[in-house]
């Protein structure tokens, strides 16, 4: 097995040296001239500085521009943050592009509503619905079991094509469906029907306070459970999907998404399908072409620039010091200040006159973050996988994963990437680093990068060729490649660049509103107080909509509003909602309670 050395500081460097400009200028080419809005005549005191080239704060550009602002971006590394995809370094030959990597997988599921509102704004070549238009819907997903037949869930939505199983896959299907259905006893699954049923009934009131301190494995009774109803219901729809332990997970968070889950699968409020992904790699079919239309409306860029403090003089923001690419301090004023960088490197920023001055800041130190990270292999030979996610929620370090080139209808991934020997990309997110492997023994943060890559492809080969049938072989292996942010593995302190924010029991109430008590000052990120409660593209995107609404009264601007929009509440659970709120009130759980 054969990858790349690459670390953060050696890949960092050249990313710097060519994001610049290179990529969405080679997009900026091939979009019609008619695809760039105008931007709005910009009014006297509207300088807006922006720091963070992510979802949040391209998002914060992207709606200040089109309201006449003068918006400049700072991003310390590469314009689209942990949602963007990057080259794998010296893999093109012969005139092709490099193969594509990325910090982890994409998934666009119809519960967002902010982000495809964004998507659809972003011009797209021959797409009338710009960027939107590059989503596609996977036919199924599935739980992947370990020394078991692995669950496969078809995802069925208006001119959904089921996936086309032969006989023996038919078989494998419906023995999986016997085997989980046998695994997790009926009263069981009743209890965990009811425990949704609670849920989906209780008001708001009941959610904050109460559901968001119970730990999601304590409100499910997991310790009292099956093996199949612990790695299932509660460690398979956390862990995994969302890189929180079920035994500290909100059940505030995590019941929220699964009943906006359970409503997109009835097609009810929904944007689109349930589980939906890009038709290319993220930067080409999303990334590059929102830069190119920021560029078209007037947005300055800055990459390489790291934000260090927010200096606070006389009841506001006096500046923003940031080091510059040559790792010189330099000072840059703006009227107004978006931070949309990540929490843990947005708190080093906040100075005790700033924390002073708005108390959430400081709250915001009790907010938690996590490894979830991505690591790509490149096939030489089309797996016989599924056509959609596996969850492979027996594996210990609690994987998950897509083989990528079929969803990509217009590439021809050996004609278009690498060497020409790969075929296709399997994308996999590791989501637990503090658990042994099963090759060496050792967590993730105490393997090498080799090690890593190694125990990641034994794990999947554990729960993907154990049945009879070989799906993965060493054979077929060409290459590996793991996000670059990640460093130090197999040392005493590894460090990662691009955490992930989770949601212990407690979370909601230290997240930050987007506009803080500092008149100069707004906050976007997947860490803001948000609907979604949960960090995700649509919460990132969702806050930043927010960050920019508060400048706009701030400002007594005249511009219309951003549209934030919530997720879908079932109104026929009104009534039943407002009871509890009455039971809430004096002091009786929800009525469907049983405990």
């Amino acid at each position: 097995m054969h990858g790349t050395g690459t670390t953060r500081r050696s890949f960092v460097a050249g990313a710097a040296a060519v994001t610049a400009g290179a990529a969405s200028a080679a997009v900026a080419a091939t979009a019609p001239a008619s695809a760039a809005t105008p931007a709005a005549t910009p009014a006297a005191g509207t300088d807006v500085a922006v720091f963070g080239g992510g979802v949040a704060g391209l998002t914060a550009a992207h709606e200040l521009a089109e309201r006449g602002f003068r918006v400049t971006v700072y991003e310390r590394r590469a314009l689209g943050g942990k949602a963007r995809s990057m080259d794998v370094p010296d893999s093109a030959r012969g005139g092709r592009r490099p193969l594509p990597a990325e910090h982890g997988f994409r998934f666009i599921p119809g519960i967002y509503h902010n982000l495809p509102d964004t998507m659809r704004r972003i011009p797209f070549p021959g797409n009338a619905q710009g960027v939107w238009d590059n989503l596609v819907a996977p036919a199924e997903m599935s739980f992947a079991r370990t020394g078991r037949e692995d669950l496969r869930i078809p995802l069925p939505w208006p001119g959904h094509r089921p996936a086309q199983l032969t006989f023996d896959e038919l078989r494998r299907a419906l023995e999986a469906f016997v085997d989980t259905a046998r695994g997790i006893p009926l009263a069981e699954a009743a209890y965990f029907v009811n425990r949704m049923l609670v849920f989906m009934t209780s008001c708001q009131q009941r959610r904050d306070e109460t559901w968001e301190r119970t730990p999601w494995w304590t409100y499910l009774r997991a310790e009292r459970m099956s093996y199949d109803y612990q790695r299932v219901l509660a460690v398979g729809l956390t862990r995994n999907i969302v890189a929180t332990k079920a035994e500290e997970a909100s059940t505030r968070t995590v019941a929220t998404l699964l009943e906006a889950f359970l409503f997109n699968a009835l097609g009810r409020g929904a944007d689109g399908p349930l589980d939906r992904i890009l038709n290319a790699p993220t930067n080409e079919a999303w990334i590059d072409p929102w830069v190119a239309h920021l560029r078209s409306l007037g947005v300055e860029f800055r990459i390489g620039w790291t934000l260090r403090d927010l200096p606070f003089t006389d009841g506001r923001v006096s500046g923003a010091v940031l080091e510059d690419p040559s790792g010189a301090r330099v000072t840059v004023s703006a009227d107004h200040y978006v931070s949309a960088v990540p929490v843990e490197h947005a708190r080093p920023t906040w100075g005790p006159a700033l924390r002073a001055a708005d108390p959430q800041l400081g709250r915001c130190d009790a907010l938690e973050t996590d490894w979830m990270t991505g690591i790509q292999f490149y096939l030489t030979r089309k797996a016989p996988l599924l056509h959609g996610h596996l969850n492979l929620i027996d594996s210990p370090w609690s994987l998950t994963a897509i083989q990528q080139a079929e969803h990509w209808p217009h590439r021809d991934f050996p004609r278009d990437y690498g060497d020409g020997a790969a075929v296709d990309c399997v994308s996999v997110d590791v989501s637990e680093w503090d658990r042994p492997g099963i090759l060496y023994g050792r967590t993730a943060k105490e393997c090498t990068r080799e090690q890593v890559a190694r125990e990641v492809w034994a794990q999947l080969k554990a729960a993907l060729n154990d049945t009879g049938r070989t799906v993965l072989s060493d054979g077929d292996l060409h290459s590996w490649f793991l996000d670059p942010g990640v460093d130090g593995l197999g040392t005493p302190h590894p460090t990662n660049e691009d955490q992930l924010l989770v949601h212990p029991v407690g979370t909601f109430h230290n997240r930050p509103s987007a506009g803080t008590r500092i008149p100069n000052l707004y906050l976007a990120g997947d860490y803001v107080a948000v609907d979604i409660d949960l960090a995700t593209m649509e919460g990132a995107n969702a806050s930043a909509r927010q960050a920019v609404n508060a400048l706009l009264d701030r400002t007594g601007s005249a511009a219309p509003r951003c549209t934030v929009r919530k997720l879908f509440e079932a109104p026929e659970l009104a009534s039943l909602r407002r009871t509890d709120l009455f039971r809430h009130r004096l002091g009786l759980r929800n009525a469907l309670d049983l405990g």
